[in-house]
């Protein structure tokens, strides 16, 4: 029998709910299962309703699941937030019967289970009511019990054998209970297909592991949910590659130390989120004039201002295209899935070192925060490039910013005989020097500058995907984290025989036109799905093609479920077919 189940843990937060949904998720991937999370959690510093969902099963997952098969509500709120979207016949409801009993939906299986006085009276600590609720799981879903035990020796054995000997037995009580309790659910788990060895990686993780893989030596940022793990993550591992992690006193100081690190030769990165990315555009600025390779990780989420700190969106597409005053050209990416942000975070590299250009890297709190399996990297899959040097007949009479066919010009690096210059934010000439009121010289400089997208086109041609119907009737367009859903969405619509095809650009600007061009005049209507108010990549694409996109914006500060996806395109697909149906009556 096929396994493909969505768990989702609710509670106050301080009560254990990530770090129960954390440990579920371990577990089942490391029963050889694939995975698939997505998490929300308060602002909040103490307390606000948290929830964690991961979706299991014995096949590739593209998005965290629709509708929850089994609700863990910690406490009233959760339940009642939830519960609506239990909806599947025989869906199970575990509570903690200590804390409340809720009224009973029909078609649902419901386990109450005394989790609070297992921890405070069998245990003697209320705080490891969460691993009884493991336990509790663990033995109800056929879910291997030694692979909790590892689990809470690895996460608490710094601790101490009594607190890791505390937590063994609020699991082991868990069980115990639930043994003598009758199953009334169909839902086994047991040990999963996946043969092949997967990690566990998060969106965050896998994209500061690729930094490392790209060459990145040095990272600067300021804390800010959700982009803070990147740092963390980095502040442990580059080091032992001889790299350094500085956090400074702000945004601004995190991008001008990344730019001083390049100018000095060594591939930079910073990452934050749209309030510090809107601290950086003046640098932003500076590394386009001064030509400095820089990558620029944005972790979106709600906006504007402070908005919604914990919550996902991509509301900072017209910000990392155009937020910069003059003429400010530089490359952004967005980010597709965990996989993704190690291969895409590489090539984000390799674009900025090769064009000498900043690289602006889209992703958001849904993917950023999403745990998922992936195969080990192949390194072989994105070759690193390093940036242009001079020769040694270059250095002589050495010209920074000499004009070339391809616009880029060999970058020095400090100590190159021969090799000084001024990395200038004012206009300046092929040498470097200041030239603010020479009026062609700023064309010609600008020229230069923008040159260099018709070879990033190219190359954003070819980092598109498309799946689906290769003849779709109705197409769609994602950008970013939406991929998968949209892939799922799109597979749905197809299994029910619908012609439709989706296409997913990972350069978002300069736009892949060509691509573009192909894919929607070989449409009859094109629907764009974005986490947005406004549908900010479809205002963009209508201005480039005059064409009549259908707008599908959400913006709750959750991620789009396949469901939405699925019952927009059905829409527009009868509305296609209904148009079709009356043209040929009139005919």
């Amino acid at each position: 029998m096929a396994v493909d189940y969505v768990f989702r843990v609710g509670g106050e937060g301080g009560e254990g709910v990530i770090s129960t949904g954390e440990m579920l998720t371990v577990a089942l991937a490391r029963s050889s299962f694939e995975i698939y999370t997505f998490r929300t959690y308060p602002a909040e510093i103490k307390g606000g309703h948290a929830n964690y969902q991961v979706r299991v099963a014995d096949k590739l997952l593209l998005s965290y699941g629709y509708p929850v098969d089994v609700l863990l509500a910690f406490n009233q709120e959760a339940y009642d937030k939830h519960i609506m979207d239990v909806r599947r016949p025989n869906g199970v409801v575990i509570f903690d019967s200590d804390s409340y009993t809720p009224a009973q939906e029909p078609n649902l299986i419901y386990y109450g289970v005394p989790l609070s006085s297992i921890a405070t009276e069998k245990i003697g600590v209320k705080l490891t009511k969460n691993i009884v609720a493991l336990g509790i799981c663990s033995q109800l879903f056929d879910i291997p019990a030694e692979t909790f035990e590892e689990l809470l020796k690895e996460k608490f054995g710094r601790k101490g054998e009594t607190v890791v000997q505390k937590n063994l037995q609020a699991l082991q009580l868990g069980r115990e209970y639930m043994k003598g309790q009758p199953k009334r659910d169909s839902i086994k788990m047991g040990r999963g297909p996946v043969e092949t060895k997967k990690l566990i990686l998060s969106g965050n993780e896998s994209l500061s592991l690729g930094a490392i893989a790209a060459g990145c030596r040095y990272y600067a940022g300021y804390p800010i949910t959700p982009a803070s793990d990147i740092m963390e993550f980095l502040a442990k591992e580059l080091p032992k590659l001889g790299g350094y992690v500085i956090q400074t006193e702000d945004e601004i100081s995190a991008l001008g130390t990344v730019l001083g690190a390049s100018f000095a030769g060594k591939k930079a990165m910073t990452a934050t989120s749209g309030p510090g990315f809107s601290l950086m555009t003046e640098l932003m600025g500076l590394a386009v004039a001064a030509e400095v390779p820089a990558v620029v990780v944005d972790v979106q989420r709600v906006g504007p201002s402070t908005g919604m700190p914990t919550k996902t969106e991509q509301g900072d597409l017209y910000l990392a295209c155009y937020g910069g005053h003059g003429n400010c050209p530089r490359i952004v990416m967005a980010l597709t899935s965990v996989e993704d942000c190690f291969y895409g975070t590489i090539r984000a590299f390799n674009i900025s070192e090769q064009f000498q250009m900043p690289v602006v890297v889209l992703s958001d709190a849904s993917l950023g925060h999403r745990k998922a399996t992936v195969p080990p990297p192949d390194l072989s899959r994105v070759p690193v490039i390093e940036r242009r040097t001079p020769t040694a007949a270059e250095l002589v009479n050495y010209k920074r910013y000499l004009y070339t066919p391809d616009h880029i010009s060999p970058m020095a690096i400090p100590g190159m005989e021969g090799g000084g210059y001024v990395a200038e934010g004012l206009e300046h000439t092929e040498i470097g020097y200041p030239a603010a009121s020479d009026h062609d010289n700023h064309l010609r400089a600008t020229k230069k500058r923008y040159g260099k997208f018709q070879e990033v086109e190219a190359i954003a041609n070819d980092l598109v995907r498309t799946y689906g119907d290769p003849k779709p009737e109705v197409g769609i367009i994602g950008w970013g984290s939406t991929e998968g859903v949209i892939r799922e969405a799109v597979q749905m619509a197809c299994d029910k025989g619908y012609a439709v095809g989706a296409l997913h650009p990972k350069i978002l600007y300069p736009q892949p036109l060509k691509k573009l061009s192909e894919f929607i005049h070989s449409c009859k209507t094109v629907i764009i799905p974005e986490v947005n108010y406004s549908g900010q990549f479809a205002t963009a694409l209508r201005k480039r093609f005059a064409y009549d996109f259908i707008q599908l914006n959400k913006c709750i500060g959750l991620p789009f479920t396949p469901k939405e996806i699925f019952d927009k395109i059905e829409e527009v697909v009868t509305h296609v077919h209904s148009n079709r149906a009356a043209h040929t009556a009139r005919v």
